[in-house]
């Protein structure tokens, strides 16, 4: 299962990372790797345009 019940003392977003293995990949993938993507196409075709 994905998510646990969730028993912290305090429920703090790190403390939701840390439920389950999956969760922190697709946290990161989502914030590092996908802007990536954007940045690396939206640089290359401004760099066709100006050739």
């Amino acid at each position: 299962m994905l998510f646990e019940p969730f028993t912290d003392v305090v429920p703090s977003f790190f403390g939701w990372l840390n439920q389950g293995p999956l969760t922190l990949t697709i946290f990161l993938h989502t914030v590092i790797i996908l802007p990536m993507f954007w940045i690396y196409f939206s640089e290359k075709k401004r760099l066709q345009k100006e050739q």
